[in-house]
């Protein structure tokens, strides 16, 4: 059973657990509101990259959150970050939008337009992907360019069903370059997890990750030592559990669940 006394900070995924296009998911305001009060750690943790942390922020307020953008990691962001600290002189040719672009240059990393300059070729989302596109950054990694990846989420959740995300890029580029992706910043990676607890300064076990992908955010928990609450507003159905590799440690209908179990132990103080 969930013990909310158990965690100090809190990680929620966006798309699919808090909200989808521009509609909250049942039982966010008063989850977040319940752990505010409790004095709880907040962040929310994004794969998107169509959308810098200040664009996020915004989204939430208007849907009647109050969120600092310093309470906010999306893949964009983590892909700049790991640039400066691994491989700040690298010329990286971007597939991807604007977001993505502006996030990774407020690092000051060199972004390209050419196949042959590049040393790296990063991805993310892109919905104006093109053969063009395709066809540069192929050329790139067949040129020596390592691939990065932002995330490997194959779709994304949106209205009515879902639409290609990264991951599905990425593979075009891999069977056209003749190359595997060598490095993703987003989630599920170790490195994302590792900028979050340091930003925070939490150890991992008193850490619980909230999210609707198995492959990405319970992964992401699994992988660097945090408990995982799947919830099935989003991607993932209960269906699939029987069958699945990563098995998360709470499920939850929805966010509601959660509040539910905060106002019960409340009483019980």
């Amino acid at each position: 059973m969930l013990d909310t006394a158990l965690y100090d900070a809190y990680f929620f995924d966006l798309d699919g657990t808090v909200f989808i296009g521009d509609r909250l998911l049942p039982g966010v305001e008063k989850t977040l509101a319940a752990l505010r009060e409790n004095q709880k750690k907040i962040m929310f943790l994004t794969n998107t990259t169509v959308q810098t942390r200040t664009a996020c922020q915004i989204r939430l307020q208007k849907l009647g959150l109050e969120v600092e953008k310093e309470e906010i990691m999306t893949a964009a962001y983590a892909a700049g970050l790991y640039f400066l600290e691994h491989m700040a002189k690298a010329r990286v040719l971007i597939v991807g939008e604007a977001a993505l672009e502006e996030e990774v240059t407020s690092f000051h990393i060199k972004q390209v337009y050419e196949w042959q300059e590049a040393t790296h070729v990063l991805v993310g989302m892109d919905r104006a992907f093109t053969y063009e596109k395709l066809l540069q950054a192929a050329d790139a990694v067949r040129n020596g360019a390592k691939l990065i990846v932002t995330n490997p989420d194959p779709v994304c959740p949106v209205p009515g069903g879902a639409i290609p995300d990264t991951g599905a890029l990425a593979r075009a580029i891999e069977t056209a370059g003749g190359t595997d992706v060598r490095i993703i910043t987003g989630k599920p990676s170790r490195y994302y997890a590792d900028k979050v607890f340091q930003q925070l300064d939490v150890l991992p076990e008193r850490c619980l990750m909230v999210g609707d992908r198995l492959e990405t955010d319970i992964l992401l928990g699994k992988n660097s030592g945090m408990k995982t609450a799947l919830v099935l507003t989003g991607v993932t159905k209960i269906r699939e559990l029987d069958s699945a590799e990563v098995e998360p440690d709470y499920i939850l209908p929805t966010l509601e669940t959660l509040e539910q179990v905060l106002s019960r132990e409340m009483k019980e103080r």
